[in-house]
């Protein structure tokens, strides 16, 4: 699945959760025939109970929806089923040519676009599309923040204790009003700050760490005109706001000899769908950068496995904007690759958390940082490291290589890579004697 088109984006253009709950159902290749998809457009015919199926396609560079159905609302459920079903079944969708009914269609909003962009005195047909669109969304989007704000509001004046007797309901209820509100990434974190009253001792603060990182959107958003740029870029991509990787790509990017450190995979519940999300970390060897290759795959797709652990080349990343920029794309890379022989890291865990700490003041939503240590020592088989001035970190319980880690280390300092959380650390490379282990 693309990174642009993710099941919350999806989601965000239905015209009401109903549309959004019908159109899930019908992302199953079973209720469609004659699929098909190039670059810029997916088409299909969607069964029904009638006998002439609905012909429903997608220009997925605006996008535009058109569908023989008599639905009035925009996008309809067979639109919306077509987009869930390129998310989540993508190898379901052949590529081929275009059936005349929809290349008829294409070229006609090209002639359309083409005729409006000749007329000098008037904006083009695409620019007054996009500019309605922004508006729009901006409209929706401030609605559903006020509406989260007086919600965030009554929530604390009930008091946390409230929550444990709340239903899934309650969560789902405002989650669902931010999906129509076209904030996808608010939906999100609501969803995941539901199981959070049932993860036993604790969960009141961290639970209001999350409120409160909630809040800090909001308030955020209420003045994003006077915040530096890279501020409105995070909070944005908080919210939902995507890049588009297009654009990102026509940037300069920096270019270095990026080592791959390490990579991490876990599942990501997004309303009934579950993604793989694939995260590959990166190094350059120049300036000490860290880079995220971060990778959204559908269950039965494969994972990425074009940047290997262990492996160094030079190349060209493009970094999305960001409070505490991470996340790049690869513009360019050379063939030649090398093994990755060593590490950069801190001297000790303080200098480590220090540096954490700093980054966590310029981006607060920070969920995972880069942490690499150049000199601990696993101990009490391989649940706690330890640096020379005897700091400890512990190992994150899902880390299930204790005892390889113990093994490769052998009772001595070896540098080692990990995804700190602010509690944990989740290994996923050591360097011992010049050589690379991943995990």
């Amino acid at each position: 699945m693309s990174a642009e088109w993710t099941i919350d984006l999806i989601a965000s253009l239905a015209p009401d959760t109903r549309s959004q709950k019908a159109g899930r159902g019908l992302a199953t290749p079973s209720h469609w025939a004659n699929l098909g998809q190039i670059d810029r457009a997916v088409w299909g015919e969607c069964l029904g109970s009638g006998k002439t199926p609905y012909r429903t396609q997608v220009d997925l560079s605006e996008p535009a929806f058109r569908c023989s159905c008599p639905s009035r609302k925009f996008p309809c459920k067979h639109a919306l089923g077509l987009l869930f079903l390129l998310a989540e079944h993508p190898e379901e969708i052949p590529e081929q040519t275009p059936p005349d009914w929809v290349a008829q269609w294409l070229q006609r909003r090209d002639d359309r676009t083409a005729k409006e962009e000749t007329n000098t005195n008037s904006p083009s047909a695409t620019t007054k599309n996009a500019t309605t669109k922004i508006d729009r969304r901006t409209a929706n989007v401030n609605a559903g923040m006020e509406a989260l704000s007086l919600w965030l509001r009554d929530l604390m004046r009930e008091g946390l204790a409230s929550v444990q007797g709340k239903t899934d309901a309650y969560w789902e209820t405002v989650a669902a009003r931010m999906v129509d509100a076209q904030a996808p990434g608010m939906a999100k974190q609501i969803r995941s700050m539901a199981r959070i009253p049932y993860t036993g001792e604790g969960w009141h603060e961290r639970l209001l760490e999350q409120l409160g990182l909630l809040w800090l959107v909001v308030e955020g958003y209420q003045r994003i005109d006077r915040l530096p740029p890279a501020m409105q870029a995070e909070i944005r991509t908080q919210i939902g706001w995507t890049q588009r990787q297009e654009t990102l790509l026509q940037r300069d990017g920096e270019i270095d000899r990026w080592r791959v450190v390490g990579q991490s995979v876990e599942n990501e519940h997004t309303g009934a769908t579950t993604l793989k999300v694939q995260r590959i970390w990166l190094v350059g060897e120049k300036n000490n950068r860290w880079a995220l290759i971060l990778n959204y795959i559908h269950h039965r797709q494969a994972l990425d496995n074009r940047l290997v652990p262990g492996t160094a080349w030079k190349g060209e990343l493009v970094f999305y904007d960001g409070a505490f920029p991470l996340r790049a794309l690869v513009k360019s890379r050379d063939d030649a690759i090398e093994p990755v022989t060593q590490l950069p890291g801190f001297l000790d865990i303080e200098g480590g958390l220090k540096a954490y700490a700093e980054a966590l003041g310029r981006n607060p939503w920070l969920d995972r940082f880069p942490l690499s240590l150049s000199a601990v020592v696993p101990i009490e088989a391989g649940t706690r490291v330890v640096d020379k001035f005897e700091y400890t970190l512990p190992i994150s319980p899902s880390f299930e290589q204790n005892w390889p880690l113990m093994a490769v280390s052998g009772g001595r300092s070896i540098a080692l890579f990990g995804e700190w959380n602010g509690s944990v650390l989740l290994p996923l490379g050591t360097v011992a004697e010049g050589r690379f282990v991943g995990f």
